[in-house]
């Protein structure tokens, strides 16, 4: 009977216990809890004066005999048909395209606007166009596919959100952005592993992508002391100083060596 008693009594111990633990956790998570801090408010976009605006162009240089394109397999799929030449460097009279060039520093803390028109990524013949592309960061790409056969894009950026994304025939553009600064941000096809292009993500509108003549032309610079950057997927990066006054114009050309030299 003692023994009888003793286990009633702690099971009524246990049971109680419990109940308060119980109680205590309730109580604890009806607390209030403190308010998120409010997200800071987006910089307000800096205007220019078009009476100052500045400009600056120039031509982007192979140094050396130029490579000779390689040629691309494409006959696992019978839907490509495509100029099956590479275009890692595309050299034409010693003038090299697919270069990217922006400014990389001097603008200190103005703050641009995206844009609200999208640029267009398409993709035909099995290969991406254009090769090297320049946008602003939350700036609408518009993907197209014009193959009869199915794509599959997939961004593997360091920065900014990675996504794969497939692509039927005929089917509707796919829009994405890119919300943070990232340069030769690469893109391939995982349908077709040749399929590869690069997209470059800044925070001003000052870009551009080197023509097959190798000329390149940025407008509507306010007047400053700019580091401008040329970037090419295999041969890196080089780094020019440029001072334009109002309404100046500047020529700034560039040269690569095989290697990145």
């Amino acid at each position: 009977m003692k023994t009888k008693t003793s286990v009633i009594i702690w099971g009524l111990s246990a049971f109680l216990a419990l109940a308060l633990l119980a109680g205590c956790g309730k109580k604890e998570s009806t607390e209030e809890q403190p308010a998120a801090p409010s997200p800071a408010a987006a910089p307000t976009a800096t205007p220019i004066d078009p009476a100052t605006a500045a400009a600056i162009s120039g031509t982007v240089k192979f140094d050396g005999a130029a490579p000779k394109a390689a040629k691309i397999d494409m006959s696992q799929d019978p839907g490509c048909k495509g100029t099956n030449e590479a275009e890692n460097i595309v050299v034409s009279g010693g003038d090299l395209a697919n270069v990217f060039v922006y400014v990389k520093d001097g603008l200190g803390n103005r703050a641009f606007d995206a844009p609200k028109d999208a640029v267009t990524l398409d993709q035909k013949g099995c290969q991406y166009h254009p090769h090297v592309l320049g946008v602003m960061a939350g700036q609408t790409v518009d993907i197209k596919n014009d193959d009869p056969t199915t794509h599959n894009i997939h961004p593997t950026p360091k920065d900014n959100r990675e996504w794969n994304e497939s692509q039927p025939p005929s089917s509707a553009d796919i829009q994405k952005n890119f919300a943070r600064e990232e340069i030769m941000l690469p893109v391939k096809c995982n349908q077709h592993p040749w399929m590869k292009m690069y997209i470059n993500v800044v925070k001003n509108p000052f870009f551009a992508v080197t023509a097959k003549d190798g000329t390149y032309e940025i407008k509507g610079l306010p007047p400053g002391d700019y580091t401008i950057a040329f970037v090419h997927e295999k041969l890196g990066e080089q780094d020019q100083k440029v001072t334009v006054a109002a309404k100046d114009t500047k020529t700034v050309d560039q040269s690569f060596k095989a290697g990145g030299e």
